[in-house]
């Protein structure tokens, strides 16, 4: 397993300084729920420590949401507890 992408420098968005991250060598895995026949497909990558990068795997050149570990978590369990919106 990978130790996880590089933070390859600060990047200034909207007055604030953020982290930009290379996710060029993680490891994407689609969602078990997401739609075969091409819809609903996100793919995250679990192999960085501390972060879950999320994107649609459609258009994955578009780029990704990174959470933090314990956000993505708490967002999954609820999901799972609660079923996901408009079901």
């Amino acid at each position: 397993m990978s130790a996880g992408p590089d933070v390859v420098g600060l990047s200034a968005v909207g007055g604030s300084a953020v982290r930009v991250i290379d996710l060029s060598t993680v490891n994407w895995r689609k969602s078990s729920h997401s739609n075969p026949d091409g819809g609903n497909c996100v793919e995250v990558a679990d192999n960085i420590p501390a972060l879950v990068p999320v994107r649609d795997s459609k258009v994955p050149t578009r780029g990704a949401l990174v959470f933090r570990a314990d956000a993505w978590a708490a967002f999954v369990t609820g999901v799972k507890r609660e079923g996901p919106l408009g079901s």
